[in-house]
């Protein structure tokens, strides 16, 4: 019997590049020896992740992802709590497509995604648990995670990453610290911080080294906590991110690898921030689940084919330089 993929697809994500390529789309699976069919998705709620259900339950051996990071969010949570998974693909046609970034999927061909079906190659990934959700490249806590929420989803088509750095500088004056409680693997942070952080990829709003020594398959999370909310010191932090990855000795930083993490507020609501989506709020219990799902990628790793981001590295390159002259 001849193998099922359905491609579960948002038909707005990246200016409707999807819906354009489709019939080639299609060819590719169809080569790779997938029966294949397609579904888009609506506005309802959890469109996405009803039907990646629906199909993993009746026996299709291929879920694809296409879309932005919130299709395949919604496309994973569909996935995650079952028994038997089917493989997991991930054609990416969203703002900044940070599992694809990590993966090294083209992210702007979609045939081209498609066609790492072709390699036969796959890994199983790790998948975070929060609660009674599931991501699977950031969760986090505080005012600065609660960036994703406020930019319009037009802007972010439109600008892509470079509408995310202009919402930040919009926001950060009016960062103020929380007070948290954090219990990790060998650790109990209770103070005073601006966010926390749990990443599962070194690719972050686009940013390639908040976690310069990610691993994807390892069971472990990422544990950030940034401890000040001086506008200053953010703005100084953020320059060592995108200056080699030099914010992780920072002591105003709390850098860890932890399986878990138990999150409360105190005095406070704490916001969650799952894969860029508002989650729910703390107290909140996170879990790795260690090589959860197949995922099909390129093992060999096949070198990025999206267009260079000349727009993005001249900005971070005017950001360091602006931060530079700071007193």
């Amino acid at each position: 019997m001849r193998k099922r993929a359905r491609i579960i697809y948002n038909p707005t994500a990246g200016r409707e590049a999807l819906k354009q390529k489709m019939i080639d789309i299609l060819s590719v699976y169809e080569k790779a020896g997938y029966e294949t069919s397609v579904f888009a998705t609506t506005p309802e709620p959890n469109s996405a992740k009803n039907e990646a259900t629906r199909v993993a339950k009746e026996g299709f051996e291929l879920v694809v992802a296409a879309g932005g990071d919130g299709t395949l969010n919604e496309v994973v949570n569909g996935l995650a709590p079952l028994p038997h998974r089917p493989k997991l693909a991930i054609i990416p046609a969203g703002t900044t497509n940070d599992y694809a970034r990590a993966l090294h999927i083209p992210r702007e061909d979609p045939v081209a995604a498609a066609k790492v079906i072709l390699k036969n190659q796959s890994l199983k990934m790790d998948v975070g648990k929060a609660g009674d959700n599931y991501f699977i490249n950031i969760a986090g806590g505080g005012l600065l995670t609660e960036l994703t929420y406020d930019v319009p989803s037009d802007l972010k088509t439109i600008f892509g990453y470079l509408a995310y750095l202009v919402k930040g500088a919009e926001m950060l004056p009016r960062i103020r610290p929380i007070q948290m409680d954090l219990k990790y693997d060998g650790g109990h942070f209770k103070g005073k911080a601006s966010m926390f952080l749990l990443a599962m990829t070194n690719s972050i709003g686009g940013l390639e080294r908040i976690v310069p020594d990610a691993s994807l398959d390892d069971g472990q999370f990422t544990l950030i906590i940034v401890k000040t909310s001086n506008l200053v010191q953010i703005a100084r932090l953020l320059a060592k991110v995108i200056n080699g990855g030099r914010h992780i000795d920072d002591p105003k930083i709390i850098y860890k690898k932890t399986t878990k993490l138990t999150a409360k507020p105190v005095n406070n609501r704490m916001q969650i921030n799952l894969d860029g989506e508002y989650g729910g709020d703390a107290p909140m219990v996170f879990n790795n689940l260690k090589q959860h799902l197949d995922t099909v990628v390129d093992v060999d790793n096949l070198p990025d084919t999206a267009v260079s981001d000349w727009g993005t590295i001249e900005a971070e390159q005017k950001f360091v330089q602006n931060v530079d002259k700071l007193d």
